[in-house]
């Protein structure tokens, strides 16, 4: 949990060589977007010179699974100004650091209470 709250953390999602160090080299993501990121591709795109600067983000539900030894699931919701996302990410320990194999996101908007 640890590496996923640094990950969410701007100032780490705005450095290439932050980011890079919890990156798996296979990385994969379906984005909220609905678009099939790599390594390579989501490194680009939040690092461009037209990205907009990261937005805080806050956390809720967070919690994890151990899949197998060297492996585990978290599971969370993201909001960011108006977006709301479910969030699912699988981390991988390789060569004794913990780095995000896969992610995806899934927008949801919240229902009005009757």
């Amino acid at each position: 949990m640890e590496a996923e709250f640094r990950l969410l953390d701007p100032a780490v999602r705005s450095s290439p060589a932050l980011l890079a160090d919890l990156l798996h080299p296979e990385y994969e993501e379906y984005g909220t977007s609905g678009l099939l990121w790599n390594r390579e591709s989501i490194m680009a795109a939040l690092n461009a010179r037209d990205a907009p600067s990261p937005r805080p983000i806050t956390t809720s539900r967070m919690r994890g699974v151990q899949l197998a030894p060297g492996i585990v699931h978290l599971t969370f919701d993201t909001e960011s100004g108006p977006h709301r996302a479910h969030r699912s990410s699988i981390w991988r320990l390789t060569g004794g650091a913990w780095l995000l194999y896969f992610h995806q996101g899934t927008r949801f908007d919240l229902l009005a209470e009757d």
